[in-house]
C-alpha cells in the first residue's frame, strides 16, 4: 500500500497508472471503522486501484468545539486499509489542502435549507469544496460514500452533475452494529452508558418505518410519535425527524415507491451529535 501527503505524489502516481487501470476513490475523515472498510471492499471489486483519502477537513465544521473533538487516528486507519486491501492512501495536511483559506462558496440550492443544511450551516459549502478538490486530484472513475450520510450524497450528485465530472457516484448501505446503531467515527466519542442509549436511533427509525408502512399512520402522527419517544429522554436532545422523498429530499405526504421514501433524523446524545436514516 502506498501513502502520499502531497498532490503533486499523489498525482505523479496515478498518472502513471492510469491509461491501464481504473480507479476508486473513497474519501473519509479517518477514525475508520466497518463500515469504511467495507467501502473499501466494495470499491476493491469494481476497480483496479483504490485510493482512500483520510482528511478531518476543516471548511465543513461550523462547530470549533466538534472539529477539536474529531478523533484522528491516522496510524491506526493505516493499519485497517492495508488488511482491507487498500492501494493508496492520500493523507495531506490542512497546509496541503488549503495554502490558504478557500474563497469559493458553494450553495446547493434547497438542500442548503433543510435537515442537514438548516442544522450545519455552511456545512455543505465545505464538503463541496474538498469533494471536489479530491475529485480533481484524483480523478476517479468512481467515488464511494455511505448511506448514513444521506444528504451528503444528496449534494455530492448535485456536485457531480453540475461541474460535468465524469465519475460515477456509488452510494453504500449504511453499516450497523449488532444492535442497530449505525457506525459512525463519532461514536468513539460516546461513553459506555451513552453508546447503550444510542440505539434509540435505530429503534425510532424502525418504529416510524413499522406506524408508515405497515400500520397506514400519517406522517404527522409517525413525527409526533418520534418526537414523543425522545421528548420522554432527558439524556436527548431531538434536532429534527422528517419523511422525504430519498431522492429530491423534499418531504414526502405519502409512502412512495420502494427506496424512494426516507426517514431521516438527527440528535444529540451528550456531547455527541448523531445522524441515522432508513429508505424502504
Amino acid at each position: 500500500m502506498y501513502r502520499f501527503e502531497t498532490i503533486n505524489t499523489l498525482r505523479q502516481y496515478l498518472n502513471s497508472i492510469r491509461s491501464e487501470k481504473t480507479i476508486g476513490l473513497v474519501p473519509t475523515m479517518g477514525a475508520l471503522h466497518e463500515g469504511h472498510t467495507t467501502l473499501i471492499e466494495t470499491a476493491r471489486q469494481e476497480n483496479d486501484v483504490v485510493v482512500c483519502s483520510i482528511f478531518v477537513n476543516p471548511v465543513q465544521f461550523n462547530n470549533p468545539d466538534d472539529l477539536a473533538r474529531y478523533p484522528r487516528t491516522l496510524e491506526e486507519d493505516c493499519r485497517k486499509l492495508e488488511v482491507a486491501g487498500c492501494h493508496v492512501v492520500f493523507a495531506p495536511s490542512v497546509a496541503e489542502m488549503y495554502p490558504e483559506p478557500p474563497m469559493l462558496r458553494m450553495n446547493f440550492g434547497e438542500l442548503e435549507s433543510i435537515l442537514e443544511g438548516a442544522f450545519r450551516p455552511g456545512h455543505f459549502n465545505g464538503v463541496g469544496i474538498v469533494v471536489a478538490k479530491l475529485v480533481n486530484i484524483v480523478q476517479p472513475d468512481r467515488a464511494y460514500f455511505g448511506q448514513k450520510d444521506l444528504q451528503q450524497v444528496a449534494v455530492i450528485r448535485r456536485l457531480i452533475h453540475d461541474l460535468s465530472f465524469p465519475i460515477e457516484l456509488v452510494r453504500c448501505p449504511t453499516i450497523r452494529e449488532g444492535d442497530g446503531l449505525a457506525m459512525s467515527s463519532r461514536n468513539r466519542n460516546l461513553t459506555s452508558a451513552e453508546r447503550g442509549q444510542a440505539i434509540k436511533l435505530f429503534q425510532a427509525l424502525t418504529m416510524a418505518r413499522k406506524m408508515l408502512a405497515e400500520d397506514g399512520r400519517s406522517n404527522i402522527q409517525v413525527k409526533a410519535a418520534v418526537t414523543d419517544l425522545f421528548a420522554g429522554d432527558p439524556a436527548f436532545r431531538l434536532e429534527y425527524v422528517e419523511i422525504i422523498n430519498a431522492d429530491t429530499f423534499q418531504p414526502a405526504s405519502e409512502v412512495l415507491a420502494p427506496g424512494q421514501t426516507a426517514i431521516c433524523l438527527a440528535a444529540h446524545l451528550g456531547h455527541v451529535r448523531l445522524i441515522d436514516n432508513l429508505i424502504f
